[in-house]
């Protein structure tokens, strides 16, 4: 027999998706059957699978040890590098200067030095997070972009920052601003693209339409040009919506793939300049909070801030002038 005490991090979630978490070694079907059996139970009553979790609800399992032993207390994130670059913290939030050529979230070819797990790492060295002290929660990112894109992305402390700010995106009340180069001079310097984005999931890949097919969903992409020089476009660019790989993809598709990018872009001009990734950068962040936060006055301190990355790598680059050089 066990029991736990439901803390903050992990209130406001479904017992059983907390169970799943919590007791890795209990198969679905025995924590499905404990609950219809009454062997587990929620303040001592019979419990739901669905139920909603409160803090300070207690849970009881009348079940084999064997489907209740602690994980092993060894933590993959503290092989993690501990290098971070911090835009900006305070007690519920991290952004963070992601370096282009690192995995945001693990892989099948990387699961150890991944930037969520120098985020563990740091906050269990500022003994902010220690999983012996958690249920369920872990420290988690709200936001994702590409290995080889660099720029802002929010990690959140706690289980009701990453609710409010997951809600927060959805809602678009979290503006995302990215600078970029690409090949060629635009005809429109500024313009709203309208299109459809359909998933390949097994090639990591994604197509856009000019019209709605079964399983597209409808994406846009606002820009304006900075610059021009040698043929090539400086760019900023507002993600109105947030599709995977949805800016390389749109603008390769307008004929303006961006330069270094070898999945939407053409590789032979790419090679002509040196550029090994993608010119991307996710430069700027907007809080643009319009609806009431999920919790009162939690995260509401954060509406109308404005973060900002000065360094972006290829901007000195584009500058000097980018030269095609003959292979």
């Amino acid at each position: 027999m066990k029991t736990l005490t439901v803390k903050s991090n992990d209130a406001n979630q479904r017992l059983d998706k907390f169970l799943a978490k919590t007791f890795k070694n209990m198969p679905i079907s025995e924590m499905y059957k404990g609950i219809r059996k009454k062997n587990i139970k929620l303040n001592n009553k019979r419990c739901h699978i669905a139920d909603k979790l409160k803090e300070g609800d207690v849970i009881s399992l009348y079940l084999k040890d064997e489907f209740l032993v602690d994980c092993p207390k060894t933590y993959d994130f503290l092989t993690a590098s501990s290098k971070l670059d911090i835009v900006y913290e305070d007690e519920n939030i991290l952004l963070l200067n992601k370096k282009a050529g690192l995995l945001v979230h693990p892989d099948n070819n990387e699961h150890r030095d991944t930037l969520i797990a120098r985020v563990q790492r740091y906050l269990y060295e500022k003994n902010e997070y220690n999983p012996e002290n958690e249920n369920s929660f872990t420290p988690a990112l709200v936001n994702r972009i590409d290995r080889n894109t660099a720029g802002i992305v929010i990690a959140a402390k706690n289980s009701a920052a990453l609710r409010i700010l997951n809600q927060k995106l959805k809602d678009h009340e979290i503006r995302k601003f990215y600078f970029c180069i690409v090949h060629g001079i635009m005809e429109k310097k500024q313009d709203t693209l309208e299109a459809f984005l359909i998933k390949d999931e097994k090639n990591n890949r994604v197509f856009i339409n000019n019209q709605k097919k079964a399983g597209a969903r409808g994406i846009s992409t606002r820009y304006r040009v900075i610059d021009e020089k040698n043929g090539f476009s400086l760019l900023e660019v507002e993600l109105l919506t947030g599709r995977t790989h949805q800016i390389r993809a749109h603008l390769a598709w307008i004929g303006h793939p961006l330069l270094g990018d070898s999945k939407y872009g053409k590789n032979a001009l790419n090679k002509s300049t040196g550029f090994d990734k993608q010119a991307l950068c996710s430069y700027k962040l907007i809080f643009d909070f319009k609806k009431d936060s999920l919790q009162p006055n939690t995260l509401d301190y954060l509406s109308g801030k404005e973060f900002v990355i000065d360094d972006v790598w290829f901007i000195e680059e584009f500058e000097k002038g980018i030269r095609k050089r003959s292979l």
